[in-house]
């Protein structure tokens, strides 16, 4: 046989990592030796006498040129530093994507997001029975105790909490209990195993079996609730687990119980040595699925080989995944990897020679192994790219979940954005968001929906008023701590009517519901990037009077320009980082004091999530440095130049700004949010075509999406471009879309068909909707264009001819979209389609918000220069 194809294909296949663990600090009290061994204590001393630790610490050796002994290795990681041997190890791994458990306890381990330094997608497992014990050690209010009624709220509420941030669920019920899971544990059981935890000495340690089996069950509801996996540690391990009992035989109870037969389960650790077991589980049970990490590399290479084969004797290909198990140092990972490549290659090449498979079925088992099957499994929403390409992995989604110590924390600000697209907050102090509000909420009047541009009360029309309140329930998944002031943390909030019933006129909620139709009609995901474009603007005295000017007056792409501002993006970027957020470029753009800063794509709840936060660190940092930073769509006409208003002195340096010497006239282009979107199914994106038969470049759902978008565009704008001065910046030759049209890169065109950098030529990624702005309010701008994509999939509609000169040239032929507020406004109302979508009472309000907008600003002609202290 020529095995040339499959060493190739095995040797330059990416890996997802689907179980790992934190890394350590260099100087973490943890032996480096026990990185290289299940053993502790005494029995670790004996760990460099077995076969694996020979093998293992000379292939470590050779990857560092260093003395093949335990000391020169050591000596070798001392000198060169973490973040070089990181680096050294995952480069040379080919690790593409980690998933990681952050539940094993660790001297000095790093942050999840600290490992995004050697991974372009790293996402969280979370280990139930580590959340457990994380709340029994959190100190009660005086006077309050613990009941199950009150540890399963709590404990059910953080798992749902951070449900869709995360990419799945771990048991290490082996360790503690066994995995013979009593499915039907009685509350009573639960009751007396949980008195019995607390009765032991703090910190708690779960090893009751009934309350375990309690939280496992509690979890497989969640983890079904949310379409999660859960992985379950089996087989061998340290001297803390009885091994007779971590057989995956005993979970049939489980995998028996109709309740969660569409929970997908991971048995982790090749369950050796009960490997033939689990690839028999595997082969009956449509749920069960198989993770070889930790046989591999920890076992001789015959066990390696041996497990392994085990595995798939029965096991069908597309269920066996690969990970490295790797933790606290980066050397596990740079092993796992490297053996596992070693150890599959062989099991497939005797595979061939058995006549098991042929030479191209092995190779596509090897990229299911390696990847495609936990990208599938775990939705990991990255492309990986054909093998040697020099830049692998395309990373758009990054779930990660990592804060800093909240010890010091002192307020925490509850964050929303109302209708008018204005992003307000409540600020509780720490110790009463931690025990009242994570709970209970914050009260809000119904009026606070109903509030516009101008003022802050509810419109006519609308049908909310002062009357009656609803609760603001912090979405623990999106705590962050602000990175521009110190002792303080901020949350996004869903508005619920009561804690755990949302409230219709809730703009997450309402995108979340849309999201849900697309999921479950068409199994599609809606992934959205923003394009943010902003003015700052700067105080001068002039004439003994204080005004705004523009902060430089470069030109488009200006390096001279992003030199000038380039002090506050070295605070913005890395402060957006902190958020996991992803800053993709940044840019001068056309007008004088404006920049550009584009995201990175991802689900649409996250970026329009990710949005809301990119403008507060914008806003919060340039308002540091005595500047102000604006989001308004359009500033000022020709000749006329900003008063400022006097609350601003309190925080401008004006006396700092005397240089100014020529009047600025700001007729200037517009500011405008420009949204990418695109289509996902199974980790692909699908709204790409395949190859030179696609029409237009992208696939048929594509195209009915986008057409979608292009019947619906007029009333869409009225939720993207909310106030009448948006309309000021959607203009002709303007690149922000005036005409109701689509183009393929016309960035004259409202809708804009992508083909970026890496794109086969000839197909498009995304298109792009140039008609968002900066007033809009994210998520209801994005369920609208998701209301309107279901709808041209629904009716399967089909896009005109594409545009492909300057639609201002054929004003004759296309239809002019909405010139103005009212038009758009107008255009909503004659359309059906978003009142059951989106909801018809959130509609009513919207409708009324809109319609006293028009009626105010036309009315008082100069009250819209007062948008830039809002937006």
């Amino acid at each position: 046989m020529d095995l040339t194809e499959l060493r190739k294909a095995v040797k330059e296949a990416e890996l997802v990592d689907a179980h790992a663990h934190n890394i350590v600090a260099i100087d973490s009290a943890l032996p480096f030796i026990s990185g290289f061994s299940e053993a502790n204590g005494d029995a670790l001393s004996y760990a460099p006498h077995s076969l694996s630790f020979k093998r293992n610490l000379k292939d470590v050796a050779e990857l560092y040129g260093c003395e093949k002994t335990l000391h020169g290795v050591e000596v070798h990681r001392r000198l060169a530093g973490l973040q070089s041997v990181s680096s050294t190890c995952f480069r040379a791994a080919g690790i593409s994507a980690i998933l990681i458990d952050d539940g094993l306890r660790l001297d000095k381990k790093h942050e999840i997001d600290w490992h995004k330094n050697f991974a372009p997608v790293v996402g969280r497992i979370l280990r139930i029975e580590h959340l457990a014990e994380e709340i029994l050690n959190e100190e009660l209010p005086v006077g309050s105790s613990w009941t199950l009624d009150f540890f399963t709220e709590i404990f059910v509420g953080k798992l749902k909490s951070v449900g869709d941030k995360i990419f799945g669920l771990k048991s290490i019920a082996a360790y503690r209990s066994g995995l013979e899971i009593n499915t039907n544990v009685t509350k009573k059981d639960a009751e007396e195993g949980l008195a019995e935890v607390l009765h032991a000495a703090k910190p708690v340690r779960i090893s009751n079996k009934s309350f375990i089996d309690y939280v496992f069950i509690r979890s497989l509801e969640v983890a079904q609730l949310f379409d999660l996996p859960m992985q379950i540690h089996t087989g061998f391990g340290d001297k803390d687990l009885d091994m007779r009992l971590s057989n995956p035989l005993h979970l049939r109870d489980v995998l028996e119980d109709k309740r969660f037969s569409k929970c997908r389960i991971v048995l982790l650790h090749a369950s050796y040595p009960f490997s033939k077991e689990a690839s028999y589980l595997a082969s009956i049970y449509p749920q069960v699925y198989l993770d070889f990490g930790l046989a591999v590399p920890k076992l001789s290479v015959h066990g390696m080989i041996s497990s392994v084969k085990e595995l798939l004797e029965l096991a069908p290909i597309k269920k066996v995944m690969f990970s490295t198990d790797g933790y606290a140092f980066p050397e596990t990972f740079y092993l796992g990897a490297k053996k596992a490549r070693e150890v599959v290659f062989s099991v497939l090449c005797d595979a061939c020679a058995d006549g098991d498979l042929s030479i191209p079925e092995a190779i596509e088992a090897a990229k299911d192994i390696f990847s495609q099957n936990a990208i599938q499994f775990y939705k990991i929403n990255y492309s990986v790219k054909s093998s040697g390409s020099e830049n692998r992995v395309s990373p758009n989604f990054v779930k990660v979940n990592g804060n800093d110590s909240e010890d010091d924390v002192l307020f925490v600000r509850v964050i929303w954005s109302d209708a008018s697209g204005q992003q307000r907050c409540r600020v509780v102090p720490k110790n009463r968001f931690n025990y009242v509000v994570t709970k209970n909420g914050i009260g809000l009047t119904f009026a606070s929906m109903g509030m516009t541009s101008f003022t802050d009360g509810p419109a006519d029309e609308t049908n909310l008023t002062g009357v009656g309140e609803i609760r603001l329930m912090p979405d623990l998944s999106t705590k962050w701590r602000i990175p521009w002031v110190k002792q303080e943390e901020m949350v996004l909030a869903d508005m619920h009517l009561k804690p755990g019933e949302a409230w219709e006129y809730c703009p997450r909620e309402a995108l979340r519901r849309v999201s849900k139709i697309l999921k479950d009609e068409f199994n599609l995901v809606m992934n959205a990037g923003f394009e943010n474009e902003f003015f700052i603007l700067k105080g001068i005295l002039r004439d003994g009077k204080e005004e705004l000017v523009p902060f430089d007056s470069a030109p488009y792409c200006s390096t001279s320009s992003y030199d000038a501002a380039s002090y506050l993006f070295h605070e913005v970027i890395p402060a957006l980082h902190s958020l996991n957020i992803t800053v993709e470029q940044l840019h001068a753009e056309s007008g004088k004091g404006q920049f550009e800063m584009a995201l990175g794509h991802t689900a649409c709840m996250h970026a329009a999530d990710n949005l809301i936060y990119t403008r507060e660190v914008i806003r919060a940092i340039t308002r540091k440095h005595g500047l102000l930073a604006t989001f308004m769509p359009k500033i000022l006409c020709e000749g006329e130049f900003w008063p400022m208003e006097t609350q601003c002195l309190t925080w401008l340096n004006v006396a700092s700004y005397l240089i100014a010497d020529e009047l600025y006239a700001l007729d200037e282009i517009g500011s405008g949010a420009h949204v990418h979107i695109s289509l996902w199914q199974n980790g692909q994106n699908v709204f790409m075509g395949s190859g030179g038969s696609s029409r237009h470049g992208m696939s048929k759902v594509g195209e009915e999406f986008l057409a979608g978008v292009l019947h619906h565009l007029p009333a869409i704008l009225a939720f993207t471009a909310p106030i009448p001065n948006s309309y000021d910046r959607i203009q002709p030759n303007t690149w922000s879309g005036a005409y109701k049209c689509w183009g393929k890169d016309n960035r004259e065109a409202p809708l804009r068909t992508a083909c970026p950098p890496g794109i086969q030529h000839g197909l498009v990624s995304n298109f792009e909707i140039k008609s968002f702005d900066g007033c809009a309010n994210p998520h209801l701008g994005l369920a609208a264009i998701l209301a309107a994509g279901i709808d041209g999939l629904r009716n399967h509609l089909s896009l005109p001819e594409p545009i492909d000169t300057n639609p201002s040239s054929l004003d004759a032929e296309l239809q002019r979209l909405p010139k103005s507020l009212s038009e758009s406004l107008e255009a909503l109302k004659e359309d059906n389609v978003f009142t059951d979508l989106i909801g018809e009472k959130l509609l009513v309000a919207i409708k009324g918000i809109r319609k006293a907008e028009i009626d105010y600003y036309s009315n008082h002609k100069d009250a819209y220069k007062q948008l830039i202290y809002r937006y």
